[in-house]
This record gives structure tokens, C-alpha cells and sequence, in this order.
């Protein structure tokens, strides 16, 4: 078994993969080590599949502009997996008044950022999707937002990095980080010791207890969101949906069935380990909602539902950033349910930031000392 490396990667979802293989490319040696049994063991293999720009906080709207501009277009060639990534566009819809004024001040700070992204209306909502209802009164569009497979997309990142040389290990749970002569330099496991000039914590959730090892606090949360699929459909549309407040977001996959997500409030059951269990009056409420919206599915079958946790970020969008008080320490994590879209950019971004101390994309507002006291 391999114990040391260049790079140490804690976590092998999609972000803890992309970085990775961008790492390797550039001819880093790279370990990565995850907790559970599988890679990609989380949200980045089950959640909505949005590859989107609009709606996105301006703190985090930079990485996705820059992972579409640059990175998503070519991404199935470079990994040889069928990302399945569609840009097709992103309605995001509304019905009250309330909530057209939630999506015109999101497109108005999106604009300001460069995005191509307007308000239009009802009926030229349904001109560009004619399967929605007549509830619908307007949405955001955004024509160069789409969707993408998220376990293939995963799995093409590890895939491609393995051939690289990285290694992974599984079932290996971080209990402990370590520094020797004032460095983080060590990755302690419940069963092995590993070693490292630089460790990327990219754990999800996890991510707080093991770098609260090196008195490091990134104040998350979980939260839990659930997941639908149905059976496959006749080909209907391309387009990502979302609406205002966000209760149901999904697309129609290149398979034909459709991937819904949302939340709706109401509180999931877990199983005596801490393993989320999806909730049968979310599903059926999640469902009414979607009909509201869009009726021709009003007949689909729902082929499974799932639940998981969201690592809730206090302020909802990501730390990516070094650690000053622990010399050799990265962190990613707290990416508040939205991390997919972004995940090729944030690899690209933190090789770049092991490589050459620097980033194309300004990330100075998802600093890990933006929480720090103010004096």
C-alpha cells in the first residue's frame, strides 16, 4: 500500500477526483483516500445533474462560468466517458409575483457578472417548453446553462486518474490530522498513517470533525435533500428546470427518465447508523409540485426515490482556499448542495494553486478566513 504522495486528497467525490486527475496531468503524485467503500460514494453521484450558471451566488458564479467556458465542453472526449452534458439552457421558473422578483434580482446580480441570462415571460417560457403549465408567469433563462450525468462524470474523473498513477484507497476514515514542526504533514486513519506535503480536504460533512483535529472550524451544517427518478419517457426536452425558491430542480436524462431533487422542509428519517432515508410524504409532495409545473408527467411512474445529506456552508457557498494557520492544508468543502456544476473548475483550480500558488478564478471571497472575527 502506498503511504506517501505529493498531494493527499481526502474524500473521493467529484471534487476530491477532478482535483486529482488535473493534479496528475501536471505530474503530481496524488492519494486519495475515502472513508466509505465506494468512490464517489455521495451527492456526487446521485444529485440533479445541473451544470448551471444562473442563480448562483456572485461568489461562486466566476467557477461556473469559467468550468463552462472552458472545461465542460470537452469533457467527455478528455475523460472517454459519456459525460452526458447538455447545454441546452435553464428555465427557472416562477409562478407569484414573489417569485419572479426573487429570479429578477438574481438574474440582475448574474448580469452584472457577465452572464447572458434575462427574465421572459409565461408565454415565451412555453415557446421555448411547451410541455409547461399556464401556472407558469415567467422564469429566468439562461441559454448556456445545462446538465450532465453526475456518476459518470465522477467516475470518468477517477477513471482517468487512475490511469495517471493516483491511487485510491478506500474504506479509509480520516480520524486525524497531524503536523510536524509546525506543518500539516500527516493523514492519520483508523488503520494506517499517511504522509504528504500538501493535504486537500475535500470530505463533504466529514470535512468538519477532521479538521477540527487542527483547530479548524468551517461552520456547516447537514441538511437533508431528496431525490426522484421516473421511468423513461418519450423525448420531451433538454432544458434544466429549476423555479424561485428552488423546491424542485431536474432534468430529462439521454436514458429518457427524468432526475428530480428538492427540498420541501420536512423532516427525513435516518437509519440507527446516520444512513438518510428518503421520506414517502416528501416524494408524493415533491411530485404534486412537479405536476403544478408540468403536467405531461402527470401519469410517469417513479422508479426509486433516495435522500442524503447537503454539507450547508453558514453563508451557502463554499471554502476553497488555503489555510494559513496550517501551513500545507487546502480545504473544499461546505458546496451547500450546488458543488456538481462547479466540480471540474474547482479541480482545475486547486491544481493550479498547488502547482503554481495561484488560480485563473479569483477565489479570494470563498476563503476559509472569511469567517474569522472581525476586529
Amino acid at each position: 500500500m502506498k503511504h506517501s504522495a505529493d498531494v493527499i486528497i481526502v474524500g473521493g467525490g467529484i471534487i476530491g477526483c477532478a482535483a486529482a486527475y488535473y493534479l496528475a496531468k501536471r505530474g503530481v503524485s496524488v492519494l486519495v483516500l475515502e472513508g466509505s467503500s465506494y468512490i464517489g460514494n455521495g451527492g456526487s453521484s446521485r444529485n440533479g445533474g445541473g451544470v448551471r450558471q444562473s442563480g448562483r451566488d456572485p461568489r461562486e458564479l466566476p467557477l461556473a462560468m469559467y468550468g463552462i467556458q472552458k472545461l465542460w465542453s470537452t469533457l467527455s472526449e478528455e475523460l472517454e466517458v459519456d459525460c452526458e452534458y447538455h447545454q441546452d439552457g435553464n428555465l427557472r421558473l416562477g409562478k407569484t409575483p414573489e417569485h419572479l422578483e426573487i429570479l429578477s434580482g438574481l438574474a440582475d446580480r448574474a448580469r452584472a457578472c457577465g452572464l447572458d441570462v434575462k427574465m421572459i415571460s409565461g408565454d415565451e417560457v412555453r415557446t421555448i417548453n411547451p410541455y409547461l403549465s399556464r401556472e407558469v408567469i415567467g422564469a429566468s433563462w439562461c441559454p448556456t446553462d445545462g446538465h450532465a450525468n453526475p456518476l459518470t462524470t465522477t467516475l470518468g474523473y477517477y477513471k482517468q486518474a487512475r490511469k495517471m498513477g493516483v491511487c485510491f484507497l478506500t474504506e479509509q476514515k480520516v480520524t486525524k490530522l497531524k503536523k510536524i514542526k509546525g506543518k500539516l504533514r500527516q493523514v492519520i486513519t483508523s488503520t494506517d498513517v499517511f504522509e504528504a506535503d500538501t493535504v486537500i480536504v475535500a470530505a463533504g460533512l466529514d470535512s468538519r470533525p477532521i479538521l477540527a483535529t487542527v483547530n479548524i472550524d468551517i461552520p456547516m451544517q447537514s441538511v437533508m435533500l431528496e431525490g426522484l427518478v421516473t421511468e423513461a419517457q418519450a423525448p420531451m426536452f433538454n432544458q434544466m428546470l429549476g423555479t424561485a425558491e428552488a423546491d424542485f430542480y431536474g432534468h430529462q436524462t439521454k436514458h429518457g427518465s427524468f432526475v428530480f431533487g428538492g427540498t420541501l422542509g420536512l423532516e427525513g428519517f435516518t437509519k440507527d447508523n446516520g444512513t438518510p432515508i428518503s421520506n414517502s410524504l416528501a416524494a408524493s409532495s415533491t411530485c404534486r409540485g412537479i405536476i403544478k409545473y408540468f403536467p405531461a408527467l402527470k401519469h410517469a411512474k417513479i422508479v426509486r426515490t433516495w435522500a442524503g445529506w447537503m454539507d450547508l456552508c453558514a453563508d451557502k457557498v463554499p471554502v476553497i482556499s488555503p489555510v494559513e494557520e496550517v501551513p500545507g492544508l487546502i480545504v473544499a468543502c461546505g458546496f451547500s448542495g450546488h458543488g456538481f456544476g462547479i466540480a471540474p473548475a474547482v479541480g482545475y483550480n486547486l491544481a493550479q494553486l498547488v502547482t503554481e500558488g495561484r488560480t485563473d478564478v479569483d477565489l479570494h471571497e470563498l476563503q476559509y478566513n472569511r469567517f474569522h472575527a472581525k476586529s
